[in-house]
């Protein structure tokens, strides 16, 4: 076993330095996660949670490795950080385990990391993909046939704008580059070497520090087997969420059947959340807030009936991927009950 115990208020660092001090040839056993002063013992559950809490805290903008993007809502390299490689590689490690132990993450990176990970090349079109905004403002550029010329139009010159911890810098996108302007001749170099920057040049020493750390998990031969699209639904999952699969699927025990009333009353509250209540109720139910792949039907679930009628919530065992429901004699008890366990169901013992 690959044994990591970490502290929930010192996560990052705990898992890191946990991670750091294992053997290469341990962190290819199966991993279980220990949180000092919790009673859970990991049979699968505990570990999804770590990966969930650690994923959420890494994105967090305290700790500058990755900066978010609105408009794709996804995360990409910060060119300006205070990190160390080495943490970008753990970074990388981590997702690494992750899919070496089938859990899945909401770890929102965009395509383009993943072309980059296959060796694939990258371009303007992922750029547009990461930031349309940005994306659409060079394509009008490359376009451009109105009256006047570029320079004048676009009063750009050979430079980048860089955020940087609250402030912007600027960068040369070649020697001279400010002095350097923007023509109907140079536009197209331009746009290369602009896109080239974000996606490469500015974050090339975080961006291989981590690909060393996914790779020293998930590298060889069978990895050019996956599409970029096909890794990302290995890290993430199948965002698709078909709880009509999900309930075909689902097996019943402790009395439960198809056709018991709290199994129809169940299904027919879950059928009524909203988006975000259903992705709460899988996590709640599983462990991870995403379909595996081939969807919820590749889910074995049970809902399993945990006594007659009474005030206590449900409870899940997400290592097996069961829900533990009592019996409760309403519907609207049961959705009651249901939803104020799917809100408070952080932890697994008491500190």
């Amino acid at each position: 076993m690959c044994i990591v115990r970490v502290r929930r208020n010192h996560l990052v660092r705990d898992a890191l330095d946990e991670i750091a001090r294992q053997k290469a040839k341990d962190l290819f056993k199966p991993l279980r996660v220990h949180f000092i002063g919790e009673d859970g013992i990991d049979a699968g559950g505990v570990k999804k949670e770590f990966f969930q809490l650690l994923v959420a805290e890494v994105l967090s903008p305290d700790y500058g490795m990755l900066c978010y993007q609105p408009e794709s809502r996804t995360y990409w390299f910060c060119p300006v950080t205070l990190e160390a490689e080495s943490s970008f590689l753990l970074l990388g490690l981590v997702l690494g385990l992750a899919i070496y132990n089938g859990v899945l993450l909401d770890f929102p990176l965009p395509l383009a990391l993943y072309r980059k990970i296959l060796g694939q090349e990258v371009g303007l079109r992922d750029l547009e993909d990461m930031q349309p905004a940005l994306g659409k403002s060079l394509r009008a550029l490359l376009t451009w046939e109105g009256e006047g010329r570029v320079e004048d139009v676009f009063c750009q010159s050979f430079v980048v704008d860089v955020p940087s911890f609250g402030s912007v810098t600027s960068a040369s996108l070649k020697p001279d580059g400010e002095a350097l302007p923007v023509t109907d001749e140079n536009r197209r170099e331009f746009v290369d070497l602009y896109v080239d920057f974000w996606l490469n040049r500015s974050i090339h020493v975080q961006f291989e520090a981590f690909a060393k750390g996914f790779l020293m998990l998930c590298g060889g031969p069978a990895l050019q087997l996956f599409s970029a699209t096909e890794l990302e639904r290995l890290v993430c999952g199948n965002p698709f969420l078909d709880f009509d699969a999900l309930q075909r699927a689902a097996r019943y025990e402790g009395g439960f059947h198809p056709e018991h009333r709290v199994v129809q009353w169940l299904w027919q509250v879950v059928g009524q959340f909203n988006a975000e209540e259903k992705r709460l109720f899988l996590k709640f139910f599983t462990g991870s807030d995403r379909a595996p792949i081939g969807g919820l039907a590749n889910l074995r679930c049970i809902v399993q009936r945990d006594g007659a009628d009474s005030n206590k919530l449900p409870t899940s065992h997400t290592c097996f991927n069961t829900l533990l429901l009592p019996s409760y004699r309403s519907r609207e008890k049961l959705a009651d009950r249901l939803k104020l366990a799917i809100l408070n169901s952080e932890g697994f013992g008491l500190e």
